[in-house]
Formats: structure tokens, C-alpha cells, sequence
């Protein structure tokens, strides 16, 4: 028989080896090496409790949504999700499936540039992790958050264009919709959003149009609720190798808008949804 790897000792050495720098939490001197139980229970989103009987084998078999949380709290590279996966008794994600763990080199640039406004896309726009300036910006993003369903929904917040970007905007969105739908016939997470989508008439519409649109960096204008319209460079990048999509979020140096970025990110998170 193929030989899994023992899931407790997996967790426990992979927690071994981070260090609360490389997570974004502060150093702690007089503490053990690697992370606490606490640390990645908080970056993963499960209970102490369920990481404990995880690691002393009590628990053996983690959800798919767990195990890709766990993932991407530990840092593993896509060798090691698939190890833990095979771990877990876990079906490893094929590659006919739209990728959704972010590798350590993109959770980094999360962590470390603490002025740049970053979130992380699947290649559907569903939102995978965003970071503090993010959040200050934009609001804390609502679970399962998906910036096409947002839009064409109403749910999104307003961003401050004219009619003309909107429209291509649009375009683009749903441009980058049908090629993931091309890409991933097979992957039913990408399709099932499809069919919701084009239950909406808007979208239907643009949709049967068959224009081809593609994304371009330039400013959005969003209306704070506390330093009112900011204006930021917004650019979209993709992670070779990978099909995420990371957008940015930058203020030119020594603007008003600068100002004002410098004032949200001071001042935190608050609650609309992102986008």
C-alpha cells in the first residue's frame, strides 16, 4: 500500500518549522520553536480544540475545506498540500480542477508589503486571502466572496467611474468568467457558478454578446466612509504557474490620495464588503 504519511506528525513538524516573522505575528521571546497551537488555529480558522486531536491523531479525516485552510496556514508548498491530503485519505485536487492554494512566495508578499493593498483571486474571481491594507481599504471581506457574482448582484461596493469603465469593466468580468468556464470544463465549483450567473439578465446579456475584453490596470476612485472618494492605481497580476490572480492597490507618493491611504491604514478595517 501506498504509504500516506501520518497526518499528526505531519501537522505538528510543518507547525515545527514557522516562525511568527514569517506569518506575520509578532516575535515572542522565552517560547518554543515554531508556531503555537493558538497561532495556527487563528490563521487557519478551526478550533484549537480540532488542530489538538488533529495532531495527537485523535481526528484523522478533515474536511477538503479544512485541509486547504490548514495549507495555507502552514505555508506548504503544493507537493506538501498534496502530501497532506494523501494524509488525510483526502482525493488531491487534479490539475482539470481551478487551483486555489496560494503558494508560500504569494502568502509572503501578503505579509510584507504592509503598504500595498494585495488580495488574492481564484482565476473565477473568487477572493482567497487579502491583506490588513486591504481590509482598511475595502472592508473585510464577506466569506465565499466572489467579485463577478458581487458586481452583477449590486453587492459590491461603489466605485466612483464613469459609464464607460463600467461597461468594459463588465466586459471584462465576464471575458475572464468564460475562460475560466474553457479551462475548467470539469471543475464544478467553476461551473455551477456559471449557471448562477447567467441566471442573472445582465450578465446573460454581455455574456451573448462573445466580446472579449481583458482587465487593465489603471485608477479606481472608492468612497471611504471615513476619508471619503481615495483614488488608487489598481493592477492585476497573475501567479505563474498558478491562474490566481493578485490585485493591488497603490496611492501615488506624496498626493492626496496618499495622504488619505496613509489615514485608512492607520485606521483599520471597517465592514463594507471588498471587491
Amino acid at each position: 500500500m501506498e504509504d500516506r504519511g501520518d497526518l499528526s506528525r505531519l501537522l505538528t513538524t510543518w507547525r515545527a518549522r514557522l516562525r511568527p516573522a514569517m506569518v506575520g505575528l509578532p516575535a515572542v521571546s522565552s517560547r518554543i520553536p515554531g508556531l503555537r497551537r493558538e497561532e495556527v488555529s487563528m490563521l487557519a480558522g478551526v478550533s484549537v480544540d480540532y488542530l489538538v486531536r488533529l495532531e495527537q491523531g485523535r481526528a484523522r479525516r478533515p474536511s477538503i475545506q479544512v485541509a486547504r485552510s490548514l495549507a495555507r496556514a502552514l505555508q506548504l508548498s503544493v507537493g506538501e498540500r498534496d502530501q497532506l491530503f494523501r494524509a488525510a485519505e483526502l482525493p488531491i485536487p487534479l490539475p482539470s480542477e481551478m487551483p486555489t492554494h496560494i503558494p508560500p512566495s504569494v502568502q509572503r508578499l501578503l505579509l510584507r508589503a504592509p503598504e500595498i493593498a494585495i488580495g488574492v483571486y481564484t482565476i473565477d474571481w473568487s477572493l482567497l486571502s487579502v491583506n490588513p491594507s486591504w481590509q482598511a481599504l475595502l472592508g473585510q471581506p464577506p466569506k465565499d466572496h466572489n467579485l463577478i457574482e458581487a458586481h452583477f448582484t449590486g453587492t459590491a461596493p461603489e466605485v466612483l467611474m464613469s459609464r464607460a469603465y463600467i461597461e468594459r469593466f463588465e466586459r471584462a468580468l465576464v471575458t475572464d468568467m468564460r475562460n475560466a468556464a474553457l479551462r475548467y470544463p470539469n471543475d464544478e465549483t467553476v461551473q455551477h457558478r456559471l449557471r448562477r450567473l447567467r441566471a442573472i439578465a445582465h450578465f446573460e446579456e454581455i455574456w451573448r454578446e462573445g466580446s472579449s475584453v481583458e482587465q487593465q490596470s489603471e485608477p479606481k476612485t472608492f468612497n471611504h466612509p471615513v476619508v471619503g472618494p481615495i483614488t488608487v492605481d489598481c493592477d492585476v497580476y497573475t501567479a505563474v504557474g498558478t491562474d490566481l490572480r493578485v490585485i493591488t492597490y497603490t496611492a501615488e507618493p506624496g498626493s492626496e490620495d496618499a495622504s488619505k491611504y496613509d489615514l485608512v491604514r492607520a485606521l483599520g478595517v471597517h465592514n463594507p464588503a471588498a471587491v
